[in-house]
């Protein structure tokens, strides 16, 4: 480790101690050179930072100290993110599958070796993971993966497709659920297992999005080969290992996601008081209908991080989110597209031209990728029946 790691867990470190420690740390190292748009380039600036961060301790902050994390409790791993958005901290990008999904899903479900071999890697930025989920016939229903893997001695054959796999032409790594057993339960046959994105087989194809972008991909297997040992916990139970992953992924993931909302809303607001008013008189702030928008978005927010809160502490009684981080995903995503729209309406025409302003350019591109956000991860219909049947306890809809 570098000289600046902190110390290991600090029995009696408390959350506001802790806020003062991360703040000087990451005033000092927040990059500032711009992220390149290439795949290698964006990569190895991506690992880069995630390296840094764990040279610092501050890396799987609230990941045990045996697998190359901190043992803090979740509520540090809270004042990372907030302070992290206070600082300006750049997107985890091509890291975030392994940091806030994968590498949970491997703490809460995986064996010994499993954990060994990547949780390290993921922390230092060695490996880049990815998660192939969905699929042109099965994105929200995810019971309805075809992707078809069969035992052949001490691995299994794996054929078929995925989409929307976010950075899999930057990953090493891939989470992915695919079907074992045909003739079982649709939620029966299912299989969780740790993917070489590099193995004979595979094939990836970038796909451009209406931001410009090309993080999302598709995957292709071709009779690809998966040591049974890359098996999370057991053929046909990966259905039960996925909604640990979804548990993550929708619940401990937000709380980085809602600590950019309030950043963005702070840069709304300060481009606001700067923007000249539609009716040519002062400033966009000093109109009422402005103001009170973005009023209404930043006790939105205030919510949002009270509900993340909540979350937090649940979480730090269970081994595992609930789906009460269904709550989060849809109060999120959907207060990221109304973000997203006041930005537009402030901004006008000038949104046409993003590259004249970087500020507007960031804000402008967050509301075309806001879109996204609704739908990755569930939709929010999905998980509106994932909170009437397991948080009110309502009847199953048919």
């Amino acid at each position: 480790m570098n000289p600046e790691k902190i110390a290991e867990a600090q029995p009696g470190l408390s959350d506001n101690d802790f806020r003062a420690e991360v703040r000087t740390w990451l005033e000092r190292h927040v990059p500032r050179t711009p992220r390149p748009a290439d795949p290698a380039g964006a990569r190895a600036w991506d690992t880069d930072w995630q390296r840094t961060q764990f040279e610092g301790g501050y890396a799987g902050i609230a990941w045990p100290a045996e697998y190359g994390g901190r043992g803090l409790p979740l509520s540090h791993q809270l004042v990372w993110y907030e302070e992290y958005a206070r600082a300006g901290g750049p997107d985890v990008g091509c890291c975030f599958v392994g940091n806030n999904h994968g590498g949970p899903t491997l703490i809460a479900r995986g064996s010994e070796a499993q954990k060994r071999d990547h949780l390290a890697r993921i922390l230092d930025g060695s490996e880049v993971w990815c998660q192939g989920f969905s699929e042109p016939g099965a994105g929200s229903d995810l019971a309805g993966v075809s992707t078809y893997g069969v035992v052949d001695g001490d691995h299994l054959v794996i054929s078929g497709q995925k989409i929307w796999t976010s950075y899999a032409h930057m990953a090493d790594v891939q989470e992915l659920l695919i079907r074992t057993d045909r003739d079982a339960p649709r939620h029966k046959g299912l299989t969780w297992v740790i993917g070489d994105m590099r193995a004979p087989g595979v094939t990836v194809r970038p796909i451009k999005t209406m931001d410009g972008h090309e993080h999302l991909c598709e995957v292709f297997y071709d009779e690809v080969r998966v040591p049974l040992t890359d098996v999370v916990g057991t053929v046909n139970d990966g259905w039960s290992v996925a909604m640990s992953t979804l548990g993550f992924e929708r619940g401990t993931a937000f709380m980085q996601l809602q600590t950019e909302l309030a950043r963005r809303v702070d840069a709304l607001i300060d481009l606001a008081a700067t923007t000249p008013a539609a009716h040519g008189r002062g400033v966009a702030l000093d109109d009422e209908a402005v103001a009170g928008t973005l009023a209404e978005l930043h006790a939105d927010v205030c919510a949002l991080r009270a509900m993340t809160y909540a979350m937090v502490s649940r979480s730090a009684r269970a081994k595992i989110p609930g789906p009460e981080g269904s709550m989060i995903k849809v109060y999120y995503s959907e207060l990221n597209q109304r973000i997203g729209r006041a930005t537009m309406s402030l901004v006008a025409v000038d949104g046409l031209e993003p590259a004249t302003s970087p500020a507007v350019g960031d804000l402008v591109h967050s509301y075309l990728y806001s879109y996204f956000s609704t739908i990755g991860g569930g939709t929010s219909e999905v998980q509106r029946d994932i909170i009437g049947e397991r948080v009110l306890g309502l009847p199953r809809h048919r």
